[in-house]
């Protein structure tokens, strides 16, 4: 038997490799509008963020999805996120 590769993915709020499936992906799509993308495969350019508030955090404060999509983000983004984290938790 062989073992299936698991894909990785780096936070962008505490930088640790984690398995795609465990993190929620944000999207800048063609248009630039930036979106969350529960199914993780909708068209656009992907940054990855672990589900606790924590990294969400760090990622506000050292701007890593300002630099992942090289655009500034707006607060409404950052206010999904947070919704989305909650939501993650009581699954």
């Amino acid at each position: 038997m062989t073992n299936k590769k698991i894909p990785m993915r780096q936070c962008i709020g505490c930088g640790e490799m984690k398995p795609k499936k465990e993190m929620i992906r944000v999207i800048k799509t063609a248009e630039d509008e930036i979106i969350l993308d529960t199914t993780g495969r909708k068209n656009g350019r992907g940054a990855y963020i672990c589900p606790e508030s924590e990294c969400l955090q760090k990622a506000i404060k050292c701007k890593g999805l300002e630099r992942s999509f090289k655009m500034p983000i707006p607060k409404d983004v950052y206010e999904m996120l947070t919704k989305e984290m909650e939501e993650f938790e009581t699954r």
